[in-house]
This record gives C-alpha cells, sequence and structure tokens, in this order.
C-alpha cells in the first residue's frame, strides 16, 4: 500500500507513524515541497491511497486548486481531514451529516465541498482535536488556560488517536462525510477543571467571556455551540472511540507522560461516561 499525504500535520503524521508499523509506503508533500508539481504528479499515479490535511487559503483548497484534475483522475482511495466547523452553530443541537452547511468559516465550507464531490473521497469532519503535547493537561501545566464562563454551550472533542482509528477504518468504509468526535460534549471550562484536578492543582477561576483577555480566532471558538454525532462512521465504519469522553482521554495522557504531569483524581465511575 501507498499513502500519499498532503500535510503531514499533527494529526496526519501520526497516522503515518501508524500505517509504517504495517508495512506501508508513504509520500508527503509539505509546504517546502508543494511547488514541485513533477513529484507531486508521479506521487499521485503511484498512490494507492492519498489523504489531505491541507487547510483552506483565502481562495479555495489549494490541494485542488494545484491539481485536482490528477486527483479525480486516480483510482486512489481519498480522504480529507475537514472540520465540523461547517455546521456553525446550531445552538447546543445535535448536528449529524445530514445538518446543512452553514459554518462561520468561508474558505472551510468550499473546500469540504470540493472534496466531497469527488466520486471515491471520504470527508473527515473533525471537532478541537487533543492528544499527547496538544491538550488541556498541556495548557494547564503552563499556566495559560482561561476557564470561559459561557452557560450552556458545550463543545464537541475527539483524541488524536481515534481520528488514526477512524481514517484507517474508513479505508475499506465507503465514500461520504463522516464525523469522528467523541460520545460527550462538555464545557471547556470542565474539561480545563478536570485536567488541573488530575495535575493536582485548583482550577483557574472562570471568567465572563466578555472580559476574558482571549485573541480574535479563540473569542470566534465561542461564538458557537453545537454537539456533533457520530453514530455513521461508528456504523458504516465500526469505528470504536479508544478514549469515548475527555476524561478517558486526558486520564491516558496523563499517565503516558513525564512525571510533571500525575494523576491524583479518582477514575471516572464506569457508569459516568455519558
Amino acid at each position: 500500500m501507498r499513502l500519499l499525504i498532503f500535510g503531514p500535520g499533527y494529526t496526519a503524521s501520526r497516522l503515518v507513524a501508524r500505517l509504517q508499523t504495517r508495512g506501508w509506503r508513504i509520500a508527503t508533500v509539505t509546504r517546502e515541497t508543494f511547488t514541485d508539481r513533477t513529484r507531486i504528479v508521479f506521487e499521485i499515479a503511484r498512490a494507492t491511497h492519498i489523504l489531505s490535511s491541507v487547510p483552506p487559503d483565502d481562495a479555495a483548497d489549494p490541494v485542488l486548486a494545484a491539481c485536482g484534475a490528477e486527483i479525480a483522475a486516480s483510482s486512489a482511495w481519498l480522504g480529507y481531514l475537514s472540520s465540523t466547523g461547517v455546521y456553525g452553530d446550531t445552538g447546543g443541537a445535535w448536528a449529524d451529516e445530514s445538518a446543512p452547511l452553514a459554518g462561520r468559516r468561508g474558505p472551510r465550507l468550499i473546500a469540504d465541498a470540493a472534496w466531497s464531490k469527488l466520486p471515491n473521497a471520504r470527508i473527515f469532519r473533525l471537532p478541537g482535536i487533543y492528544g499527547p503535547g496538544r491538550s488541556a493537561l498541556d495548557r494547564v501545566a503552563a499556566g495559560n488556560a482561561i476557564r470561559v464562563a459561557v452557560p450552556g454551550q458545550v463543545f464537541s472533542r475527539v483524541h488524536v488517536d481515534d481520528i488514526v482509528a477512524g481514517v484507517i477504518a474508513g479505508f475499506d468504509g465507503p465514500p461520504g462525510a463522516y464525523n469522528l468526535a467523541d460520545d460527550f460534549p462538555a464545557p471547556q471550562s470542565d474539561v480545563l477543571a478536570y485536567a488541573a484536578g488530575l495535575l493536582g492543582v485548583a482550577p483557574v477561576p472562570e471568567v465572563a467571556l466578555e472580559s476574558a483577555n482571549l485573541t480574535p480566532q479563540a473569542r470566534a471558538f465561542y461564538a458557537e455551540n453545537r454537539r456533533v454525532a457520530n453514530g455513521k462512521a461508528k456504523r458504516l465504519l465500526g469505528w470504536r472511540l479508544l478514549y469515548p469522553d475527555y476524561r478517558l482521554g486526558l486520564r491516558a495522557l496523563s499517565a503516558s507522560t513525564s512525571p510533571a504531569i500525575t494523576s491524583t483524581a479518582p477514575a471516572p465511575a464506569s457508569n459516568d461516561q455519558r
């Protein structure tokens, strides 16, 4: 099997590591090598699987803009890492793959639609991603966690290794869009408080959104409120979550990281997963 990855970033690199242990051959296209069109066309022709994790720019999806014709003509399995931001604000309601696309990120909507038009493509829509070196534990440990109080607001998230498992499950699944999110949408404030407990420190006090010192991008994050449904991926791909909620994911990260991050909180009860 030969996988060509456009944009081997945080998530795609974890996929590469997993597949290399299974004997896959991996080719990557980075920002630096993106201008080498001859090499890219050559790799597209050889690939059995093609995955893009490159975000859109202001105009369009850069991968399809550069070599969309070659990708469309390929017989390879196609995958694209998109965002559940395409659903926009649902007022806290559940959004599955049949929900209308009305997100605030225009370029992301355009890119998602462009990949969806390819007959052999799987679109993996992702919420907030966390994992080793990039989680609430790291923000709390670094002292830069901000707990913003927005009553009634929840977010969906997913562990990076569950994304990897979802993409691999998608190798044998039908084309289409799939939400890869965990089972337990929750307020970001709760996640940070739980992370603080795992680290044995007091959570920082909550602050109102109006008084929080946030970047415009971070403030826009709090403009949406939705729960992401994952039933389609479970039914059609046989996807099974390693970390069905953030508590299990953070506990696993806490147990596997350096002694600076130690677990002092009790494990959640088995009936307290949702």
